[in-house]
């Protein structure tokens, strides 16, 4: 790293910079500050390539910095602060405990729902009541592969800031839009008006994802790990939709579920132009 961006390594793990970074850890940290914690080369890589002017600072081992070079490159080309840390610092400051030796804090600004609405959505995913921070993760990383336009998440789901959250999607949050805190009724409601199909995900259903309709825009709506979708929020959706099994599994995981529905209707679209 050019030493104007190297002034010495940080070596107290209890210095108070290094407290500030842990707090991220901590839900009422992240929302006091708007910042949020990327750990691991593979997320901060792609917040430096795809929200760049968002980044605050990056730090990084020796070790780490000569094997991922060309995320130091890119970080110190974006003008953000590149810090030098000892394996204890990133340690303490990180809550995975093995960030590879490279994290990040970056501010965070999710987009709104009228935002997402007014550019003409076709593909979108709607999470609600889902707490599992693993299975959040991976949904939005289904969706950002399927070519979706947006993940929306109900205020009553697990918070998309965590760092275990941020930590599985590996880089995907900063690909699409993802807007938090929504009122599920309210969200059902402003997508029909937007003229958006509401397809929930249902094991007992009598159509299949086969039998409906998958080339005009639609929102995908997953329920809970556990229960699903309670009875009244399924009731309002258009459609009530199941996954075919074809072995012997009772069901498949959410985040599974989830990334099947969401290629199906992304193979869909694509073939109905």
């Amino acid at each position: 790293m050019p030493s104007e961006r190297r002034p010495s390594a940080l070596t107290n793990p209890r210095s108070d910079r290094v407290r500030a970074v842990t707090a991220l850890g901590r839900r009422s940290m992240r929302s006091a500050t708007g910042r949020i914690l990327i750990e691991g080369p593979q997320g901060v890589r792609e917040l430096i390539r795809y929200a760049g002017p968002t980044v605050v600072d990056v730090y990084v081992t020796a070790a780490a910095a000569d094997r991922y070079a060309d995320v130091v490159g890119d970080a110190l080309s974006a003008g953000c602060y590149v810090h030098e840390a000892t394996e204890p610092v990133l340690a303490a400051m990180a809550d995975a405990q093995a960030p590879q030796g490279m994290l990040a804090v970056a501010q965070w600004a999710p987009p709104t729902l009228e935002s997402v609405l007014a550019a003409g959505p076709r593909l979108l995913v709607l999470m609600t009541q889902v707490r599992d921070p693993g299975n959040a993760g991976t949904v939005i990383r289904g969706a950002d592969a399927a070519g979706a336009d947006a993940v929306l998440v109900s205020d009553n789901s697990v918070d998309i800031t965590s760092p275990k959250v941020v930590r599985s999607t590996a880089g995907s949050l900063f690909h699409l839009p993802v807007v938090t805190g929504l009122d599920t009724s309210a969200t059902l409601a402003a997508l029909s008006a937007h003229g958006i199909r509401t397809l929930a995900t249902e094991g007992g259903a009598a159509r299949t994802l086969h039998d409906v309709d998958l080339t005009t825009p639609h929102a995908w709506v997953m329920g809970n790990e556990a229960w699903g979708l309670p009875p009244e929020l399924a009731a309002a959706c258009d459609a009530r939709v199941a996954i075919p099994i074809y072995g012997r599994a009772e069901s498949l995981n959410l985040a599974m579920a989830a990334t099947i529905c969401l290629y199906t209707s992304a193979t869909a679209q694509r073939a109905g132009g």
